[in-house]
């Protein structure tokens, strides 16, 4: 008579980075040290790209070089990409030119060192130049913004690190590798017995109970946007971090939390992030896009689309949300 032996369970580890916390686990604990190193490796590549808050980024160099041609790096390039893509998809509802509106909102520095109640009055708002406008060629790497315009790349460069770092890392160890980076996750390689059981949350860093919704993917990705977590207040107002691309105002609140299930995170953030800048058009676009999605209403009320299942109370493993 012969018995399996229990797999061990996914080790994990949690580390702050790119202003969230992020989240790594694998099917395989001796591939941890390895898993953790492509994935700093990765998280330290975008941040040097893409953050609006490091005076060294290269993101940082292109928005002050709006109106004159400049050439990108393969990393921003393949960043910009995803940004345009996005953009694309959701026909602008989701926009990498909204970086002056961001910027005019106040959130021009990290979330942690934004001042919780500025009693400063607000600019006039800036709606976005629009997407279309950008001029770039990805053989050449060439672009070029209209003059007076600032991206914003972080609608789709965290989603765009989770799906890298994930995949790289399953290839560097051979085994199933999950990345959280905040509310978005990315799989590679084979999931544990079972799926991985992630938990739903307004806030990934304080996740609910045990009793709390979770659901279970043995592949892809999900994202959920929200707008109770990233929020300030300024003149007496209270504003959160999603910006309505065509007024330059943050989106009109509808839902609380949206989260798309899809196969890369680019796209389940891409869609969970148009969802909350369409408000009550969401239920309807999703159905187009055929992307499995929850959304919660302000009231509490939960919305399935694209046959998201019931939630289930089964506890998820620390981290994985």
């Amino acid at each position: 008579m012969t018995t399996d032996t229990p797999k061990p369970a996914p080790a994990e580890l949690s580390f702050p980075a790119l202003g969230t916390t992020a989240t790594l686990l694998v099917t395989e604990p001796a591939a941890l040290p390895t898993a953790e190193v492509t994935l700093r490796t990765e998280l330290a590549s975008i941040d040097r790209a893409c953050s609006r808050f490091r005076h060294d980024s290269e993101l940082t160099r292109v928005n002050l070089s709006a109106g004159t041609p400049t050439t990108v790096s393969a990393c921003f390039a393949q960043a910009l990409l995803a940004a345009l893509r996005a953009a694309q998809f959701t026909d602008g509802a989701v926009d990498p030119t909204v970086g002056q509106a961001m910027a005019t909102l106040g959130y021009d520095r990290t979330f942690a060192s934004l001042r919780p109640d500025d009693v400063h009055p607000l600019p006039p708002p800036q709606p976005a130049p629009g997407w279309c406008r950008i001029a770039f060629d990805p053989h050449t790497r060439r672009l070029c913004l209209p003059p007076h315009t600032r991206l914003d790349l972080g609608a789709t460069a965290k989603a765009l690190a989770a799906d890298r770092a994930a995949r790289n890392a399953a290839a560097a160890t051979g085994c199933g590798v999950l990345v959280s980076l905040g509310g978005d996750l990315a799989t590679a390689g084979p999931a544990p017995e079972g799926g991985w059981r992630i938990a739903l949350a307004d806030d990934h860093a304080r996740p609910a109970a045990d009793h709390g919704p979770a659901v279970a993917i043995t592949g892809g990705a999900l994202a959920t946007s929200g707008i109770r977590v990233r929020t300030w207040r300024r003149a007496g107002r209270t504003l959160h971090h999603i910006v309505d691309p065509a007024t330059g105002e943050p989106a009109t609140p509808a839902w609380r939390t949206v989260t798309v299930a899809a196969a890369t995170c680019v796209d389940a953030n891409t869609a969970s992030t148009a969802a909350i800048v369409l408000g009550d058009r969401a239920v309807d676009w999703l159905r187009g896009a055929a992307l499995p999605a929850r959304l919660v209403g302000l009231d509490g009320h939960v919305v399935r689309l694209g046959g998201w299942p019931l939630d289930s109370s089964a506890p998820a493993p620390g981290g994985s949300r």
